[in-house]
């Protein structure tokens, strides 16, 4: 006998209809969980389809507040919701969408504290953030958890979507081993996007996120779909399982790839220019330097005196660098060692300061 009532065989009609689905299909969908990170303009229509379709479960997590800037594409808001938190204002119109489905509310920003546990309460997680350290941060949350990780990222006018640690399948970082420099990363406050965009792209997550649960069609998983939105060609980019970054997860990864330095600038009195550098290792008492880089890049290049601690390893080995005393931390542009800086800084050191431009500019 159907557990639907039949105001939801009514609601859920073409579903129910189509054989793929069918009534054990819906079931299915009512009895899953997933988390959405992100209520922004990926958020809104990977919230909204999920919603209509019945997801029996919603897990919203965004920490920022509704802006004006956020209108043109993220259509769950209106001119009233500027103002208030995302994840409260997305809830309350998701629930005039279907009120069958339960909304629960995570008003954070998804960090290394909290990752494990809202991760955890789920079956499916799909990434709408807007930045690197928190798709770094959910691969490897998801690794260690064994949870599927439906992925979308937009950039002007294109966007691209794959699943990562799907059945075996390749992660995030068997795709991106590593984050990218600053220079490489598009500024989070400053990049303009075509409005309908993440409209598209979020369609698609959402589209991922339900053959996911329902098990159902070829799932993006080792594929890389790309969508240029001018030509509104797309692409389609193979990939494999890496033996090495598969296995990276919470437990193993470099905390500094949890760190946005672009987008949280290291504090101003922690910046130190080339000339101030100069004038202080010609002090007295100069400060120590920590060099962050790799020990090519070392040997090919250091500047006199410079302890080699690599990036990757600081984590590990933070008992090494002194806490009294000035250290000046370097790298080859300044991105690493900014990371570096906001690693100690969040350890509780306060004696730690960056080489802005890093040895290039010196």
């Amino acid at each position: 006998m159907s557990t639907f009532s039949p105001a939801e065989r009514q609601r859920y009609r073409r579903h129910l209809q189509l054989a793929e689905i069918g009534e054990a299909g819906q079931e299915r969908l009512r009895q899953a969980r997933v988390l959405v990170v992100g209520a922004g303009g990926l958020g809104c229509p990977i919230l909204q389809y999920l919603a209509a379709a019945g997801v029996g479960t919603l897990g919203l997590a965004d920490a920022d507040q509704v802006e004006l800037t956020n209108l043109p594409r993220q259509i769950l808001y209106g001119p009233a919701d500027v103002g208030q938190p995302k994840v409260e204002a997305a809830a309350r119109a998701l629930g005039r969408l279907n009120d069958l489905v339960a909304y629960e509310v995570h008003r954070v920003r998804v960090s290394p504290d909290n990752v494990r546990e809202l991760v955890g309460a789920y079956d499916v997680v799909v990434d709408g953030s807007d930045n690197f350290p928190t798709r770094y941060l959910l691969n490897d949350a998801c690794v260690s958890l064994g949870k599927p990780l439906v992925s979308g990222a937009i950039y002007k006018f294109e966007g691209q979507v794959s699943v990562f640690n799907y059945q075996g399948g390749p992660t995030y970082r068997c795709l991106f081993p590593e984050p990218p420099s600053a220079a490489e990363a598009p500024d989070c406050n400053t990049t303009g996007v075509l409005n309908v965009l993440p409209g598209l792209i979020g369609t698609v997550q959402a589209t991922e996120a339900l053959k996911v649960v329902l098990g159902l069609g070829d799932v993006l998983s080792g594929r890389l779909w790309i969508l240029d939105t001018l030509s509104f060609q797309s692409r389609t980019l193979r990939f494999k399982r890496d033996a090495v970054q598969s296995l990276i997860n919470l437990d193993t990864a470099n905390p500094a790839d949890y760190i946005d330095a672009s987008c949280a600038p290291t504090p101003a009195n922690s910046l130190l220019t080339s000339s101030e550098l100069r004038a202080l290792l010609a002090a007295p008492e100069p400060p120590l330097l920590l060099d962050v880089r790799n020990p090519l890049e070392y040997q090919r290049r250091h500047l006199p005196g410079a302890v080699l601690l690599p990036l990757p390893q600081l984590a590990d080995r933070a008992t090494e660098v002194p806490r009294q005393g000035p250290v000046v931390v370097y790298c080859q542009s300044g991105v690493r060692s900014a990371q570096a800086v906001a690693l100690l800084q969040s350890l509780g050191y306060d004696n730690v300061r960056t080489l802005s431009g890093g040895i290039e500019e010196y």
